[in-house]
C-alpha cells in the first residue's frame, strides 16, 4: 500500500502559486481571513470585528444575535426568571419570533409528546449496530429515520417543520441510546435505556437519559440549558450550518440534510475541536503536579506551544476564533455559569486552571510563537469545564453541542427552501495538463 500512498500524494499535491495565480478562496476566506460571502440569511448574526475605512478588520467586543435578538439578553432573563430557556431559542430559530406564553407552552408539550423514538428503533437501528463514535451513531440513526417517516421526501415547508420538530424532539434520546449501546457494546457496562419524561426540559432529558440513575438536580439542569441556547446557532457561515445550506440546495430529504450536518459538527476542526479541549486538560493534570502553580503551568503550556506536550500540534487549544476577535460571547456568559458550577461542586482550583490559560495563552502565545495576535477564550474552553463538572462523560461532549445545534441547521434548512431556489455548485479551476493515453501494454 506505501507504493499506492505515495503515488495517490504525488498525484493530488497543487503547486500552491497556483492558489495565488487563479485568485482562489482557499477555505471560502478571504486574505484576510473573513470568509466569503456566499449568501443571506436572516437565521442567526455572529459579529467579531467592524470593517475599517480601508478594508482592514477592526477588532471588537463580540456579537451573537439569534433571529436578531442578542444572545446575552436571551440568557439573562431566563437566569433571572430561574426557567429553561432552549426551547423558546429553538421556536425563535424556527419560526423567526419570540413566542408568548401560550405558544410556547404549546410548543414545549409538542416537543415532549415526540421525546420518544419509534418503536423498534432503539433494538433495531442503535443496538444492534453500535458505534465505538456517538457522532457516528447520530448521523446513522439520523438517516434511519427516513425508513420511519411515511412522507420523508416532501419538502414543503409544512412537512419540513414537522420532520425539524421531531428531529429536534428525538436528538436527546438518539445521542442518550447511541451512548448507552457503546458503554455496554465496548467496556462490557451494563445497559441503561430509561424512558423519556413528557414534562422534562431538553436539558433535563439530556441529564435523565444519559445518567444511569436518570438523576440530576434543577441547577445542573439549568446550567446546561445555557449551554443548550449558546449552542443552539452560530450563523449561516459556520461550517455545519453551510453544509445544510448546500445539501438543501439540492432538494434532498431533511433527513440526508441534517446527518450531511452532523457529519460535518462531528470534524475537530469544528464541533469535536471541544474534545481537544477535553484532552489537553487531561493532559495538564496529569503532568503537572499542582495545578494552583502558576509557574509550573507557565512552563507547561510552554511545552505546549512548542510541540513538545500534549497531542505535538504546538496550539492551546479552547482559545481564538474565525470570526471573534476581542471576545466570544458565548465564552463569557459559559463563564459566569462555571464560576458558579464551580464554586457548587467545589472546584475552584480546576476552575482557576482554565481561567489561567484564558488569561497567560495569548501572552504565552506571542512570546514563543513571536506574534501577537488577538486570542479570546472560545465556546469550547469553558463548555469542556462545564461538561466535566456535570459529570457529562467526554464521548457526550460533541453530541450534546448537535442536540443543540439541530434547532440551528433546520432554521436554515427552511431558510434555503423557502429562499434559495438554486443549487449551489461553486467553480474549481483544474490545473491538471491534459494526457495522452497509453495502451496497458506501453506504461
Amino acid at each position: 500500500m506505501d507504493n499506492y500512498s505515495c503515488d495517490m500524494i504525488k498525484n493530488n499535491k497543487i503547486d500552491p502559486s497556483l492558489y495565488t495565480k487563479w485568485d482562489v478562496k482557499r477555505g471560502l476566506r478571504n486574505a484576510d481571513g473573513s470568509g466569503v460571502v456566499v449568501g443571506l440569511t436572516r437565521v442567526g448574526d455572529v459579529r467579531g470585528y467592524v470593517s475599517g475605512s480601508s478594508s482592514e478588520k477592526l477588532p471588537t467586543a463580540g456579537k451573537l444575535f439569534l433571529r436578531g435578538y442578542d444572545i446575552e439578553e436571551i440568557v439573562r432573563h431566563c437566569v433571572a426568571e430561574d426557567r429553561f430557556g432552549y426551547e423558546e431559542a429553538a421556536y425563535l430559530l424556527l419560526f423567526g419570533k419570540l413566542p408568548d406564553s401560550a405558544q410556547l407552552e404549546g410548543f414545549e408539550r409538542l416537543l415532549g409528546r415526540k421525546r420518544e423514538l419509534p418503536e423498534g428503533f432503539i433494538r433495531d437501528m442503535i443496538l444492534t449496530a453500535p458505534s465505538r463514535s456517538i457522532m457516528n451513531k447520530l448521523a446513522r440513526s439520523v438517516l434511519a429515520l427516513y425508513s420511519y417517516d411515511e412522507n420523508p421526501d416532501d419538502i414543503s415547508v409544512d412537512n419540513v417543520l414537522r420532520q425539524s420538530i421531531e428531529l429536534i424532539s428525538y436528538f436527546p434520546a438518539l445521542i442518550a441510546s447511541g451512548y448507552h449501546a457503546m458503554r455496554t457494546a465496548f467496556a462490557n457496562e451494563s445497559l441503561h435505556i430509561h424512558f423519556p419524561d413528557p414534562t422534562r426540559s431538553t436539558a433535563e432529558t439530556i441529564l435523565g437519559l444519559t445518567r444511569a440513575t436518570n438523576e440530576f438536580t434543577d441547577f445542573e439542569a439549568k446550567i446546561l440549558d445555557i449551554c443548550l441556547i449558546l449552542h443552539a446557532e452560530h450563523g449561516g457561515g459556520n461550517n455545519s450550518s453551510f453544509a445544510t445550506h448546500v445539501v438543501t440546495s439540492t432538494g434532498t430529504d431533511t433527513y440526508s440534510a441534517i446527518a450531511a450536518a452532523v457529519g460535518s459538527l462531528k470534524g475537530p476542526k469544528h464541533g469535536g475541536a471541544n474534545i481537544e479541549v477535553i484532552n489537553m486538560i487531561r493532559d495538564i493534570r496529569d503532568n503537572v503536579k499542582d495545578i494552583t502553580d502558576e509557574k509550573l503551568l507557565r512552563a507547561y503550556l510552554a511545552k505546549i506551544l512548542r510541540g513538545e506536550a500534549n497531542d505535538g500540534s504546538g496550539l492551546i487549544y479552547g482559545l481564538g476564533h474565525a470570526v471573534y476577535t476581542v471576545s466570544d460571547p458565548r465564552a463569557a456568559l459559559l463563564k459566569g455559569m462555571a464560576r458558579k458550577l464551580a464554586e457548587e461542586k467545589g472546584l475552584l482550583d480546576d476552575f482557576a486552571l482554565y481561567n489561567f490559560i484564558e488569561t497567560e495563552g495569548p501572552r504565552l502565545y506571542a512570546e514563543h510563537k513571536g506574534v501577537e495576535k488577538l486570542m479570546p477564550a472560545n465556546v469550547d474552553l469553558y463548555s469542556g469545564f462545564v461538561y466535566k463538572a456535570l459529570n457529562i462523560p467526554d464521548a457526550l461532549a460533541t453530541p450534546i453541542f448537535a442536540a443543540a445545534r439541530v434547532a440551528g441547521w433546520c432554521a436554515h434548512r427552511i431558510e434555503e427552501l423557502i429562499d434559495g431556489g438554486k443549487i449551489m455548485r461553486p467553480a474549481y479551476i483544474c490545473v491538471q495538463p491534459h494526457m495522452e493515453y497509453l495502451p496497458i501494454a506501453e506504461r
